[in-house]
């Protein structure tokens, strides 16, 4: 069983100015997901599943829909706000999505084998697919609650234009997952980096730290462990407007509960994103290299 990609794509940008997740950088029009879905598809991934916003359903069917229906099997959920599963109330003035656990909450009917989870607006590399799609080439029910990650080093994943936030993780000797925080505000300040903890104080943190980027292995198990964790979440924080459900946290409270195992794999080639506006000119100019070294062709889809 080919496993799927679940592409969290409901973003509004608002750091960016705009849709990044539609934005051409490509130099036959192509964007980020254009070459995630290509990597996915060299390594052996069968499906993909866009994670979208109702508001912005015809535009991505322009964009996507019509040029991938020969190439791989496409379908896609929406992400609302008032989308929640049965029994649970959604608080009153309620506007900020619910974040990336509630995103992947949204494709549960649609995917039925081991799946990846990414963002949108990050590139990868080949290799980050190659490693996750290896890892579930001989998968079995026996290993339902059996994850991954792709891990990349912090250094590599920081914008010269604003903060980032992170999944900074902690690793056994055996490489497998034994923490993982979501911490905010990271970012360079003269030859240190920091971030924002709990209480607001500024602390540093080492460039080499491995952190999550979002790019995660699933079986369908997870949907019924998110279900559970979302409803905890409601609970504890129908007052507060800006918690978000991450999936770093639900994966953690998984880790920590003995529940799951999540095996932290190599591959991370590079990783470069749009998190700002700025950071286009680099992704444009990472990309141009790439084709011009024979990674990819200068039309991916031609």
């Amino acid at each position: 069983m080919k496993p799927a990609l679940l592409i969290l794509a409901a973003g509004i940008g608002s750091r960016y100015g705009g849709l990044k997740q539609l934005d051409p950088i490509g130099p036959s029009g192509e964007t980020i997901i254009d070459y995630s879905i290509y990597d996915a598809k060299r390594a052996g991934f069968g499906k993909i599943v866009f994670i979208i916003k109702e508001s912005i359903e015809q535009d991505f069917k322009e964009t996507f829909v019509e040029k991938l229906k020969d190439k791989i099997a496409i379908d896609y959920v929406f992400q609302e706000t008032w989308m929640v599963p049965d029994g649970i109330a959604v608080p009153e003035n309620r506007l900020k999505p619910w974040g990336t656990g509630h995103a992947v909450m949204m494709a549960e009917d649609k995917i039925d084998s081991p799946f990846a989870v990414i963002n949108a607006d990050d590139f990868y590399s080949r290799g980050a697919f190659k490693t996750v799609a290896s890892y579930y080439r001989h998968w079995s029910p026996a290993r339902e609650n059996d994850y991954c990650m792709v891990g990349y080093p912090l250094a590599a994943t920081l914008s010269e234009f604003g903060s980032v936030s992170r999944g900074v993780c902690q690793v056994n000797e055996n490489a497998y997952l034994i923490n993982v925080v979501e911490r905010t505000h990271i970012e360079r300040q003269a030859a240190e980096v920091v971030y924002k903890n709990e209480s607001g104080q500024v602390e540093t943190i080492s460039p080499d730290t491995l952190v999550s980027m979002n790019f995660w292995g699933f079986t369908p198990s997870f949907f019924a462990f998110l279900r559970q964790g979302f409803a905890i979440f409601i609970k504890d924080n129908r007052e507060n407007q800006k918690a978000e459900f991450y999936i770093p946290s639900m994966v953690n409270d998984l880790i920590h509960n003995q529940k799951v195992s999540v095996k932290v794999l190599g591959g991370a080639e590079q990783w470069f994103g749009m998190t700002y506006k700025e950071d286009r000119g680099l992704v444009v100019k990472k990309i141009r290299e790439l084709v011009k070294n024979g990674v990819y062709p200068g039309n991916l889809w031609a």
